[in-house]
C-alpha cells in the first residue's frame, strides 16, 4: 500500500467530483436554503394559522335545558358563539325533550373533578371518548363533519334538575378530533365548564357550611421538571439523527455511483486499471473522496439545522441546544458516513452504468430509512439490544446526547460496534475492487468475492480475523443477552465455548486452515513456561495496583464484576472458581486471540500484531472501564506467545492471572494476609512486588531465541 498512490488518487477524484455544479448544490447549496424556507416557513405558516384560529370564535350549538347560571358562564368567553338547540331536527328535539333518549350507559361522566384540564391531550381529558351509538350522536358526527358546527353541548334530560338539586349532572361535548377548529372548541369549552364547576363547588361547599375545598380533597400539582435543553433535544434528537444520516447517504449516493457505475460507462475505470496502481489503493482514494462529500453534506445540513432550529419557537421556549452538542452530533456521525460510503461503493461497483448503479443503490437507502424511521417513535431508546444495531444505534446515541441521557458505558458499545460494522463495510468494498472481473463488468459468485471458498493449508489473513471478531464480538454480546436468566457459571461457560471458541474452530476447519501454525500449537520452551508462570503470578498485581488507579471504574460495575467473579451469592468451592474463571478463559480466549488473531496480523510484524490482537482483546471484554487493564494483559500475553511460538505459555499466564485475582475474592485469609482486604486498591508493596516478578518474566522472555516461523497467510 502507497499512501502517495492513495493521495494523489484522491485529489484527482476529489476535484473531479467538486468540478460538478450538481454535487456541490446538493452538497452545500440545497441545505443552506432548504432548511430555513422548509423548516422556518412551515413553522411561520403553522403560527399564522394557530393565530387566526385563536381570534375565531368557535361555533357551539347547545341541546338540552340549560341553567342561567350555566349560561351565563358560558357566556363569558368571547371565542365562543352559542346556538340553542342549532342543528337538531324537530323530531329528534321532541325525543330529546321528552325524556325518551337518554345518556347512554357506556359513556359515563363528561366534567371529572380534574383540574385545569384545558390544553391537555385528548386521551387525558375528562370527557368521554367512546360512546354507543345513538340518536344524538349520529346527529351531532353529522353536523360537526359537516362543518356546519365546531362542538356540540349536550345538556341530557334530568341534568339541569339535578344540579339544582345539588346532585350531578351528565353532560356530553362532541367534537371532531381531526379537525383542529373542533379541537380548539372542546379545549374552549372545557375551561369554561370546569370553572362553572369550581363556582357551584364553592357555592355548595358554602350553603352546607362546608370548609373551601372539601369536596377537592386533593389539589394535585402537575410540574414539568425537564429544563430547556431536554425540552429541547426533545424533538432535535427525534428528527435531526434521521434526516443527517439519510441527507448524507444521499450525498455519497451519487458520487459513489459517479466514480464506479459513472466511470465504466465513461471508459476512464479501465484506464485506471490499467495504471501501474494496487485495486486496494484504487478504493481507498475513491472512498476518501465520497467520505469528503459526505462528511462535508452532513456538516452543511447540521449546521443549517441548527441555525435553523435556532429560530424556531415552540409554547415551552425558544429550540435551542448547546454548540458542543452538535459537534457531538456530528462526530458520532463519522463512522455512519464510513460505514455507508463503504457498503455504497462496494454495491455501485457490480453497476454496468449510472442508471444501474440508480437501481442498485435506491433499494439500498431504502433499506437504510425503514429502520431509522423507528428511530424516531417516542420510546424507541438506546438500550443494550439496540446499542450493536447497525446506523440506528448512531442514531439513538445522537437522541441521546441531544436528550442529556447518554452514558459513557453505552457510547462506548456503540461507537465500537459502529467502528467494527465500518471496517466491515470497508473490508468489503475493498475484497469487491480487487475482483477484476467485476470492476470490468462481469460476474462472480458472491462466495468466491467474500473468500468464502475452502482453502489448502492457508493461514488467516489481516482481514479475514478483522471480520471473524467483529461477528464474534456481536454473537457474544447478543448471546450473552439472552443468557441473563442463566447462572453465571453457564452463562460464562456457554460465552467461552459456544461464542468464542466453537466458531472459532469451526471457521478454521471450514477455511481449512494449518492448525498447528494458525494456533502455535507448539511445545514450549521451559524457560518461556517459567516465563508464563511468572507472568501469571504478577500480572494481575500490576494491573489492580497501578492501572485500576489510571482508570477506576464506578462503584456499581465493580459491584456487577465481584458478584460475576463470585458467581453468584451462593458460595462455590474454590475449584469451580478456577475452572469457569481462570482455565476455561486461558483456554477459549488464548485460541482465539493470541491463536487466530495474532497469527492474522503476523503479516504486519511483531508489535502491530501484538498490539492490535491486545486492542481487540480489551474490546471483547465490552467495557471502557475495562479497557486498559485487558489490553494491556492481551500485549504482554501476545509478546510471551509471539516470543516463545507456542500458544500454552500464554494460557498458563492467563489462568493464573484469573485464578490468583480470583482467589482473593473468595480467599479472604489470603488476602487478608496479603494486606489487600478492604482496599480500594491494591496497595503499594504488592504493586511493585508483582511489578518487579513481572519485569523478571519478560526480561526472560525478551532473552529466548525467536521461534517465529509461520510464513504470510495466504488465500485466507
Amino acid at each position: 500500500m502507497r499512501p502517495r498512490i492513495v493521495w494523489t488518487i484522491f485529489q484527482k477524484e476529489i476535484t473531479e467530483t467538486l468540478r460538478d455544479r450538481r454535487t456541490l448544490v446538493m452538497m452545500v447549496g440545497l441545505p443552506l436554503l432548504l432548511y430555513p424556507l422548509m423548516i422556518i416557513g412551515l413553522s411561520k405558516l403553522g403560527e399564522v394559522q394557530e393565530e387566526a384560529r385563536e381570534a375565531r370564535a368557535s361555533n357551539v350549538a347547545i341541546w338540552g335545558e340549560v341553567s342561567p347560571e350555566m349560561a351565563k358562564e358560558i357566556g363569558t368567553s368571547r371565542h365562543l358563539n352559542l346556538e340553542i338547540w342549532s342543528g337538531i331536527s324537530d323530531a329528534l328535539r321532541r325525543r330529546f325533550e321528552t325524556g325518551r333518549i337518554q345518556l347512554p350507559p357506556a359513556a359515563g361522566s363528561t366534567v371529572q373533578s380534574r383540574e385545569g384540564s384545558a390544553g391537555e391531550n385528548d386521551s387525558k381529558s375528562g370527557l368521554a371518548e367512546s360512546e354507543a351509538e345513538n340518536p344524538v350522536l349520529t346527529e351531532a358526527r353529522r353536523q360537526v363533519s359537516d362543518r356546519k358546527l365546531d362542538a356540540v353541548l349536550v345538556l341530557w334530560p334530568g341534568a339541569r334538575a339535578a344540579l339544582d338539586g345539588g346532585g350531578v349532572g351528565r353532560i356530553s361535548v362532541y367534537y371532531d378530533s381531526v379537525r383542529k377548529d373542533s379541537r380548539k372548541a372542546r379545549e374552549r369549552l372545557e375551561k369554561v365548564l370546569t370553572n362553572y364547576r369550581r363556582a357551584l363547588l364553592r357555592q355548595r361547599e358554602q350553603q352546607q357550611g362546608l370548609p373551601e375545598g372539601f369536596s377537592l380533597v386533593l389539589e394535585i400539582l402537575p410540574r414539568n421538571v425537564a429544563p430547556a435543553n431536554r425540552r429541547s433535544g426533545q424533538l432535535t434528537g427525534s428528527l435531526l439523527p434521521f434526516l443527517l444520516i439519510i441527507v448524507s447517504a444521499s450525498a455519497c449516493l451519487y458520487a459513489a455511483i459517479d466514480l464506479t457505475a459513472g466511470e465504466k460507462e465513461r471508459n476512464t475505470l479501465q484506464t485506471l486499471l490499467c495504471a501501474p496502481v494496487h485495486s486496494r489503493e484504487i478504493i481507498l482514494g475513491k472512498f476518501l473522496t465520497v467520505w469528503v462529500v459526505a462528511l462535508i453534506a452532513t456538516l452543511a445540513n447540521l449546521v443549517s439545522m441548527a441555525a435553523t432550529f435556532a429560530r424556531i419557537v415552540l409554547p415551552e421556549g425558544q429550540l435551542s441546544m448547546a454548540p458542543f452538542t452538535y459537534l457531538l452530533a456530528f462526530l458520532m456521525l463519522v463512522p455512519v458516513t464510513f460505514t455507508v460510503t463503504a457498503v455504497f461503493l462496494a454495491v455501485a461497483v457490480f453497476a454496468k452504468d449510472f442508471k444501474d448503479g440508480q437501481n442498485f443503490l435506491t433499494p439500498v437507502l431504502m433499506l437504510l430509512m425503514l429502520p431509522l424511521g423507528i428511530t424516531m417513535i417516542p420510546g424507541i431508546e438506546l438500550n443494550a439490544w439496540t446499542a450493536f444495531v447497525p446506523v440506528v444505534n448512531i442514531a439513538l446515541l445522537i437522541k441521546a446526547l441531544f436528550l442529556a441521557e447518554a452514558h459513557v458505558e453505552s457510547a462506548f458499545l456503540v461507537l465500537v460496534s459502529s467502528a467494527a460494522y465500518a471496517l466491515l463495510a470497508l473490508l468489503l468494498a475493498a475484497r469487491v475492487f480487487e475482483r477484476e472481473q467485476v470492476l470490468l463488468g462481469g460476474q462472480e459468485s458472491i462466495g468466491t468475492i467474500l473468500g468464502l471458498q475452502r482453502g489448502k493449508r492457508t493461514l488467516p489473513a489481516p482481514s479475514f480475523v478483522l471480520v471473524l471478531f467483529a461477528a464474534i464480538f456481536v454473537l457474544a454480546f447478543y448471546g450473552s443477552l439472552l443468557l441473563q436468566k442463566a447462572s453465571h457459571t453457564r452463562m460464562i461457560l456457554v460465552t467461552e465455548f459456544v461464542f468464542f471458541l466453537l466458531p472459532t474452530l469451526g471457521i478454521a476447519l471450514a477455511k481449512g486452515f494449518d492448525f498447528q501454525e494458525t494456533f502455535a500449537l507448539r511445545l514450549p520452551p521451559w524457560r518461556g513456561l517459567l516465563a508464563g508462570v511468572l507472568m501469571g503470578l504478577s500480572a494481575w498485581a500490576f494491573v489492580g495496583g497501578l492501572l485500576i488507579r489510571l482508570l477506576p471504574p464506578p462503584e456499581s460495575l465493580v459491584r456487577a464484576m465481584e458478584k460475576i467473579f463470585l458467581q453468584g451469592d451462593k458460595p462455590v468451592p474454590l475449584w469451580s472458581v478456577w475452572l469457569v474463571l481462570a482455565i476455561s478463559p486461558a483456554f477459549c480466549e488464548e485460541l482465539l486471540f493470541r491463536g487466530m488473531m495474532l497469527t492474522g496480523f503476523r503479516r504486519f510484524g511483531m508489535w502491530p500484531a501484538i498490539l492490535i490482537s491486545g486492542f481487540l482483546f480489551g474490546l471483547a471484554h465490552s467495557s471502557i472501564y475495562r479497557l486498559l487493564p485487558t489490553f494491556f494483559l492481551g500485549a504482554v500475553f501476545g509478546y510471551l506467545a509471539w516470543r516463545t511460538g507456542s500458544v500454552s505459555c500464554s494460557m498458563v499466564a492467563h489462568a493464573l492471572n484469573n485464578g490468583i485475582a480470583m482467589s482473593l475474592l473468595h480467599w479472604k485469609p489470603m488476602s487478608h494476609w496479603l494486606g489487600a482486604q478492604g482496599v480500594g486498591y491494591l496497595p503499594w508493596h504488592l504493586t511493585l512486588a508483582g511489578t518487579t516478578v513481572m519485569l523478571v518474566s519478560l526480561w526472560l522472555v525478551a532473552s529466548l531465541p525467536n521461534r517465529d516461523s509461520i510464513p504470510s497467510p495466504v488465500n485466507g
